[in-house]
């Protein structure tokens, strides 16, 4: 974006991902002023638990995220207790 001058929340320019999935990132491309949506699938289980394992199987990375968010979601958990 910044290679074509374009401003961090161009309405034409939407990150989006999938809830519960590498939130950390997009907490930080929402904190930096770019476009975020999150998105849920919503319907009964029989549909959309294929479309879930599509999206894992195409992320190869997602066998190693829970560890992670789970960490990432702790040191939050921590953080905002602090503030408190």
């Amino acid at each position: 974006m910044k290679q074509k001058n374009l401003p961090e929340n161009d309405q034409r320019i939407w990150f989006s991902q999938l809830y519960g999935m590498s939130d950390h990132i997009s907490f930080n491309l929402a904190n930096h002023g770019y476009n975020v949506a999150k998105y849920i699938p919503y319907g009964p289980v029989s549909a959309v638990m294929p479309y879930l394992f599509r999206r894992a199987e195409e992320n190869t990375s997602v066998a190693g995220q829970t560890s992670r968010e789970l960490k990432l979601a702790s040191l939050e958990m921590k953080r905002r207790k602090s503030k408190v």
